[in-house]
């Protein structure tokens, strides 16, 4: 049967991988998942479909989802990322563990939307049942540790607190469109923006000076000293009390000088609910690593449990790194008699060797000119 016209194409934001592009991609899987199983994160698998119900966003979040009806009528998804999956697997199936339960991850996720790409690898880790800044630390400390395995040269991470910028909007009384917008002007640090909304809005002047000020607190633990001012709010203050109890304690992880704090980090999920992080690599645009604590998620499904974790982006990773060679065949094995090359083949492999079968005779100078082709060390003719 002659294929139609899409035959030969990907959908659009899907991808093929070449050899060398799913070695590099497995490489970093592999390395990052090793440190994971080292702290005890145990690995889980969850399905890549899910029903709607699980993984609908928040009414405050686009609906990115690749959606489908099954035959008894029922809407599906695509798993757009890996906590919420996890939380209806760990509200189904454990429930009688003790907490706290550290899993760890890896697979591709799909997002429907205008950017390029639409699927993506991601590996994390959650750990779940734990309301302790020890917690938080631990990830954040986690996810340094892998960073570090994977010798990505620059990597450094921005530690933030959701809680900051929520008790300031609550306290005004910002809703609806107007804090999306200034959510936005946050989160791209966008001063200008940020004024015009202000002057437009007739927001008071102790409102503009935080809103103002949010996206260029950046540094070390001074910065929260700049909360001090709008202490009244309590929000501000919890957050800011939490932020410096985890940085404390990863100067103990000995993960302090790979993290600085960033208050106009915000994350895209609408379930965090605490410090919240992202981690970046030099000339990536975007976060390589993100994550945060989200104590509502786990209630949403019956089994309410604080929990906290984090997401590496793979492929975002696996482009910045140096090119993973794939190691060619030990030996190429060639004769006349297909028996005794295949005879040969299974001696060979039997001892631990990675062995290509020639499929016809060739000539020595075909073997050679094969061999030095395909990166094959030896060459052995029966």
């Amino acid at each position: 049967m002659k294929r139609g016209s899409l035959g030969l194409k990907q959908p659009d934001g899907m991808m093929d991988l070449l050899p060398g592009q799913l070695a590099a991609l497995e490489a970093v899987q592999r390395k990052a998942l090793e440190v994971m199983q080292a702290w005890t994160y145990r690995r889980v698998r969850t399905p890549g479909l899910e029903f709607r119900d699980c993984v609908e966003p928040g009414a405050d979040q686009d609906d990115k989802l690749y959606k489908f009806f099954d035959r008894d009528g029922n809407i599906l998804a695509l798993r757009p990322e890996f906590t919420t999956p996890i939380a209806r697997m760990a509200a189904s199936c454990c429930r009688e563990e003790t907490p706290p339960l550290r899993f760890c991850y890896a697979g591709p996720v799909y997002r429907y939307g205008a950017e390029r790409q639409r699927e993506f690898y991601q590996a994390g880790a959650e750990l779940v049942g734990a309301e302790s800044h020890l917690a938080d630390a631990e990830v954040l400390a986690l996810a340094v540790e892998v960073m570090k395995a994977l010798e990505a040269r620059g990597f450094h991470l921005s530690l933030g607190h959701n809680g900051i910028l929520s008790g300031f909007m609550q306290e005004f009384g910002l809703k609806g469109e107007l804090r999306r917008e200034l959510e936005d002007g946050i989160a791209r640090k966008d001063i200008v923006k940020l004024e015009e909304l202000i002057r437009a809005r007739g927001l008071p002047p102790e409102a503009a000076k935080l809103l103002t000020a949010l996206p260029t607190l950046t540094g070390r633990e001074e910065v929260l000293d700049a909360l001090d001012e709008w202490g009244w709010m309590p929000p501000v203050r919890r957050a800011a009390e939490t932020l410096r109890t985890i940085y404390s304690y990863l100067g103990e992880f000995g993960a302090q000088k790979d993290v600085t704090l960033d208050l106009g980090i915000l994350q895209g999920f609408s379930y965090y609910t605490g410090a919240v992080f992202e981690g970046y690599l030099p000339g990536v645009g975007a976060p390589v690593l993100d994550g945060g604590r989200y104590d509502g998620l786990y209630g949403d499904f019956g089994f309410p449990q604080p929990a906290t974790g984090f997401a590496l982006h793979l492929g975002l990773i696996t482009e910045q790194l140096e090119e993973i060679d794939i190691a060619g065949a030990d030996f190429l094995v060639y004769g006349q008699s297909p028996l005794k090359v295949i005879k040969r083949c299974r001696e060979l492999r039997r001892a631990g060797k990675k062995v290509e079968m020639a499929l016809s005779f060739l000539a020595e100078d075909k073997a050679k000119e094969l061999a030095a082709g395909r990166g094959i060390g030896m060459l052995e003719r029966v």
